[in-house]
């Protein structure tokens, strides 16, 4: 006889613009007893969910040291997600509720009700750049949302210093579309910077996650900034865990307490001359108010 499939509730998904404290943030709440997720053996086995579910059995038990702990890491697992919806990882515009099938809605849920265990049932689920929410909420209707935010400086410094960004390509072959003229126009007066450019995509992404999370109210959406976070990690996610409808654990706390989160908001600053620094405050600077940042006096 085999056991009826586990259902998935409340899922929480972390969200945000890539680069900006998410990761962090989503490996010290993967921590937490009661929630699972998907590992790196999700990417490696993309096609099915029972190793995932192993692990997260096997890390209830300490002695369990050898091979859970060597895949214990928390990950995106795009491999994961493209296995049951083709193109997720990489559309050229956010994905909402009119672009989920029955079919990949099938598949995503049958597989991540084999995600969550009987001891782990809730799921914890991270994804960055478009922000996806519409398309989430169309999956899990009584879905959660915590957004990791930073400031668009720092966050653009770090696009241009992974391997992984295509915006040295121009925006014709990048993940974020067209620039609207008006992005052109900006990005054609600084003389089409890359600096200007990893900028005019931290604004795109905002502008997305903006008009994804209007209809979304504040008992299912939850803004934490990478600079509180930094400051104040033990109120941060005391705040996290309240909204998720998690326990507060001690050995959670623990792990808060023991994992070294230090700022590099000002890293920038050191990475680029004062030209760079100047046009990417030009391009960030209404942003960067409306989001309460601090914009360098000229």
């Amino acid at each position: 006889m085999t056991n009826a499939p586990l259902q998935v509730s409340r899922p929480i998904f972390i969200i945000g613009v890539g680069r900006s404290g998410s990761s962090i943030f989503h490996q010290i709440l993967s921590h937490h007893p009661g929630v699972a997720w998907l590992s790196r053996l999700s990417e490696e086995y993309p096609d099915r969910s029972w190793p995932n579910r192993l692990l997260m059995s096997a890390i209830n038990y300490p002695s369990l040291t050898g091979w859970a702990t060597r895949y214990a890491d928390p990950a995106e697992a795009y491999r994961w997600w493209d296995h049951r919806y083709p193109g997720f990882s990489r559309p050229c515009r956010d994905l909402g509720a009119e672009d989920l099938t029955l079919q990949a809605k099938d598949r995503l849920h049958r597989g991540f009700s084999e995600v969550i265990t009987s001891r782990r049932p809730r799921l914890l689920v991270k994804v960055t750049g478009w922000p996806r929410i519409g398309f989430l909420r169309a999956l899990y209707p009584d879905a959660l949302f915590i957004h990791v935010m930073r400031d668009g400086r720092p966050v653009a410094s770090s696009f241009l210093n992974v391997p992984w960004w295509l915006g040295w390509q121009g925006p014709s072959s990048w993940l974020w579309g067209e620039l609207s003229p008006a992005h052109q126009a900006e990005w054609d007066r600084h003389n089409r910077s890359f600096v200007a450019l990893a900028g005019l995509q931290w604004k795109i992404l905002m502008d997305a996650l903006e008009a994804a999370r209007a209809p979304l109210t504040p008992a299912i959406y939850r803004e934490i900034r990478y600079e509180a976070l930094c400051a104040d990690p033990i109120g941060t996610f005391q705040a996290a865990v309240q909204f998720a409808g998690l326990d507060w654990v001690p050995r959670f706390e623990r792990v808060i307490q023991t994992t070294p989160l230090k700022s590099e908001n000002d890293k920038w600053r050191r990475d680029f001359t004062t030209e760079q620094q100047a046009t990417l405050e030009a391009v960030l600077s209404d942003y960067l108010v409306r989001y309460n940042y601090p914009v360098s006096s000229s």
